[in-house]
């Protein structure tokens, strides 16, 4: 499997609610970096996404770049919560080494998601 199929194969299954099959396409040391979450391995990561997760739709993927180990999409994240339906424009550059994802580097407008969640 390419690297760019990884990330889509990694990025499907979580969006899609298979957070195992997404975990298995993640290196134990995997570190997240985000606007709302950073996780430093793959346990921490799993827990702090729970809630993208439960709320994940699906995803459509429009481009993707790749150079050796690096992969950089671009992607509508797809979200249904009490508030409404939307679909989030997300970029996310990605390592991927051994069929696995080491590292990833996640850009979207933090506001648009926040527009769609419940008050606290």
């Amino acid at each position: 499997m390419f690297n760019a199929d990884v990330f889509r194969a990694y990025l499907e299954r979580f969006s899609a609610g298979d957070i195992d099959g997404a975990a298995d396409l993640l290196a134990d040391e995997f570190t997240f970096h985000g606007p709302i979450l950073q996780a430093n391995g793959k346990t921490e990561f799993l827990a702090g996404s729970a809630t993208a997760a439960a709320i994940a739709r699906g995803c459509e993927i429009h481009r993707q770049w790749v150079d050796g180990d690096a992969v950089c999409s671009i992607y509508d994240f797809k979200i249904e919560t009490p508030v409404g339906t939307g679909s989030i424009p997300m970029a996310e550059w990605s390592i991927i080494r051994g069929g696995k994802l080491v590292s990833s580097r996640l850009i979207f407008d933090s506001a648009a998601m926040a527009a769609l969640m419940p008050a606290a």
